[in-house]
């Protein structure tokens, strides 16, 4: 039996390895994103139609060819029907494919299966229960509906998708712990697109006062849009996110935009040969750290060119503050390209990595935790990328986090000054407690990142703990 496992071992150890491409690091392959295409082609639809429309067209036959069997679509090619995915795909091709009637009309069924009808209030209700307070994701669904057609007659749709206060954009960014935005600390070029075509669509009463500021405070917030935006011209490198910025633009009379030529080259970029989009460009720095903690069960040491990956990471490290998030030096990010942003999970995930790779850079070590300490919440938790913004469960600590950054600190504790050890010490207490409160009767944590669609809530205890 035990012969019979290590050959097992020893032949995914030799397929990890294979995966690695000419650079000696893992890029890896994310799934094609039926939400990711389906929000990808109403943006460039929104720019111009007809520039777009072979773009366009491929998507559509991409979502009609792997529409699940049910009449819905889900997060991957493999995953269950959800309403989110669903609504954006149903309105895309209501928008952009109408000639697809068959697979409208599947979709179509589902959603009244799940919803109870396909009256635009009643959609409204289901996508606002499903998110909650929370409008990262809701807000964005309804205006993409909206830009499609099916939240019913312009006037009354855009009154169905709720403002976002994207004046609150012009406030200093240390605020925005306080103030309690209605988004996700890395949504804030959604706030800001998606808040002035609400405004645009549906402005408020002229005895409001918040339609003078909002009107007022627009040319100071509009430039923020470029300076948020990486080289790359993705948000994120995420397609979603760049998507809805993109046709919340467009859609507001702004297709001139700065910012919109480089979020079309990127969506042009990514698309792949057979019309889909994935969700993100790559999460290589997270997947190669993820290969090497995993070769380190078993000689790491013989990784072959482990010192072209130990570089490698250690350059993925940030040494400037960050200007989508305002995140000090010291952290990583998921990718290595230039729409990642440092948070708590690829942060420690780089730091073990490195420990395993024999990293002899203590300085960046240093700056690594000290970036992680300076992330803790007052609960004794991590956030993922923003200390403070506690109100929404994407800002909130999370038990995952908290214990990645543990694993972390301790691996290297005895190598760091004096001052660090010391930190580290308080902020394990911390944390510890942390961890204590937050665990369940049955023993388990649940995880922020990573769920579980056939879990009840979608959750992955399983992960968490």
């Amino acid at each position: 039996m035990m012969q019979e496992l290590d050959s097992v071992i020893a032949k995914t150890r030799a397929h990890l390895l294979g995966l690695r491409n000419d650079s000696g690091w893992w890029e890896g392959h994310l799934s094609s994103s039926a939400l990711s295409t389906a929000t990808a082609m109403v943006a460039l639809s929104q720019v111009d139609a007809a520039r777009h429309a072979g773009r366009v067209d491929a998507g559509a036959a991409w979502l009609t060819d792997h529409q699940n069997a049910d009449g819905g679509w889900g997060d991957t090619t493999l995953s269950k029907s959800n309403l989110s995915t669903t609504l954006l795909c149903w309105s895309a091709l209501k928008r952009c494919a109408p000639e697809a009637a068959d697979g409208i009309g599947k979709a179509e069924a589902w959603i009244e299966a799940q919803v109870g009808s396909l009256r635009p209030d009643e959609i409204c209700k289901a996508v606002v229960a499903r998110y909650g307070k929370d409008r990262t994701f809701s807000v964005p669904i309804l205006m993409h509906c909206a830009l499609c057609g099916t939240l019913g007659p312009e006037e009354a749709a855009w009154r169905r998708v709720l403002a976002l206060p994207f004046e609150l954009a012009a406030l200093p960014r240390t605020w925005f712990g306080a103030i309690g935005l209605p988004v996700v600390s890395y949504a804030l070029p959604a706030l800001i697109a998606i808040g002035y075509l609400r405004f645009n669509k549906a402005p408020p009463a002229p005895w409001n006062p918040l339609g003078w500021l909002r009107g007022a405070l627009w040319p100071y917030i509009r430039p923020m849009l470029k300076t948020l935006q990486p080289s790359s011209g993705g948000y994120l490198e995420a397609t979603p996110l760049t998507s809805f910025v993109t046709m919340a633009l467009a859609g507001a009379g702004e297709a001139l935009h700065a910012c919109v030529p480089g979020a079309v080259e990127f969506l042009e970029r990514s698309q792949r040969d057979d019309g889909a989009w994935p969700i993100d460009t790559n999460l290589a720095t997270w997947g190669t750290t993820l290969a090497v903690k995993a070769l380190a069960i078993d000689e790491t040491e013989e990784l072959p060119d482990a010192r072209v990956v130990r570089d490698w990471v250690l350059n993925q490290q940030y040494h400037d503050i960050h200007p989508f998030t305002n995140a000090a030096p010291g952290g990583w990010a998921w990718t290595d390209l230039p729409g990642g942003v440092p948070d708590s999970d690829d942060t420690p995930g780089a730091m073990i990595a490195l420990h395993h790779l024999g990293t002899t850079d203590v300085n960046a070590m240093a700056a690594g935790a000290t970036w992680l300490l300076d992330l803790q919440n007052r609960d004794g938790g991590m956030p993922t990328f923003c200390r403070g913004w506690g109100t929404l469960p994407f800002d909130r600590s999370t038990p995952e986090l908290t214990a990645h950054a543990l694993n972390a600190w301790w691996l290297w504790r005895d190598q760091l000054p004096h001052l660090h050890q010391t930190r580290i010490d308080h902020a394990t207490q911390l944390a510890l407690n942390y961890l204590k409160k937050c665990q369940r009767a049955d023993g388990s944590w649940l995880p922020l990142w990573f769920g579980n669609e056939h879990v009840e809530e979608e959750v992955n205890p399983v992960y968490g703990t």
